[in-house]
């Protein structure tokens, strides 16, 4: 009964009055859950704390896969610029939501899914639900929704890219079929890059070689850390330790 007494007086005062990592929010009232959650520091601190360390005012962040914008909105507090895609029509409601809620100005959003091409396709959460963090291009089931998708070529031959210190990548999957278009890119500008993985969501028959793949062609960065700031090397790619969670890496030089 109290949870649901306090949710009513979010919605009716139209925000929660939350925080992410210490930087007060006015956050949209229907996640009041997950905003509770981050604001009490529980919501990965890691992503918080390489956010820190890779931008500021004077350089840009990408932003592949947002959601309903935690990490957009403090994006914009140590950035100079966010561009940001999120092609669930929900969670985009939301973010925009959010972005207004705080007058952010410097965040560039972007209702498309970055694919392989141009084109339309069908996109659904993995959970069934739609908005809820795990909606993807690999899904194609009936509750999911059609979503417009561009190349990397195509985005980035639009917009002047040459400030981007950091490439945030977290589409439930997506990733090893739209990571290898941006590998030219990446490689002559090098940009650190943290990538959260889901393996879990391939095949199993090809969920091995699919890493391997997909990490071996990050081998140009200097070095690679797990969420936890460990070192990871090359043979890690093949463990049960990849292949069966969903984890994050940051790539640097």
């Amino acid at each position: 009964m109290l949870t649901k007494l306090r949710k009513m007086v979010y919605r009716a005062r139209g925000y929660y009055a939350g925080n992410l990592n210490g930087e007060p929010f006015r956050l949209d009232p229907y996640h009041s859950k997950f905003w509770r959650k981050a604001s009490a520091g529980t919501w990965e601190p890691e992503t918080f704390k390489i956010l820190d360390e890779h931008l500021s005012m004077d350089r840009d962040y990408l932003d592949i896969g947002a959601w309903i914008g935690p990490t957009v909105l403090y994006g914009a507090r140590k950035a100079r610029r966010v561009m940001c895609f999120e092609p669930d029509p929900v969670a985009l409601r939301h973010l925009l939501w959010n972005l207004e809620l705080n007058d952010i100005r410097n965040v560039s959003a972007f209702g498309v899914a970055l694919s392989d091409s141009f084109g339309v396709t069908r996109m659904a959460s993995m959970h069934g639900e739609a908005g809820d963090s795990t909606s993807s291009l690999l899904n194609d089931g009936t509750h999911g929704t059609d979503a417009l998708t561009i190349s990397w070529d195509q985005f980035a031959g639009a917009n002047d890219l040459s400030k981007v210190s950091l490439v945030k990548m977290d589409i439930e999957g997506a990733e090893y079929g739209v990571l290898p278009s941006l590998l030219p890119w990446l490689k002559e500008h090098r940009p650190a890059l943290y990538l959260s993985t889901h393996a879990p969501y391939l095949d199993e028959d090809t969920r091995t070689e699919r890493t391997r793949q997909l990490m071996s062609s990050l081998s140009f960065y200097g070095s690679c850390t797990d969420e936890t700031g460990e070192p990871v090397t090359s043979e890690h790619w093949a463990t049960p330790q990849a292949l069966s969670g969903f984890r994050s890496y940051i790539f640097k030089d």
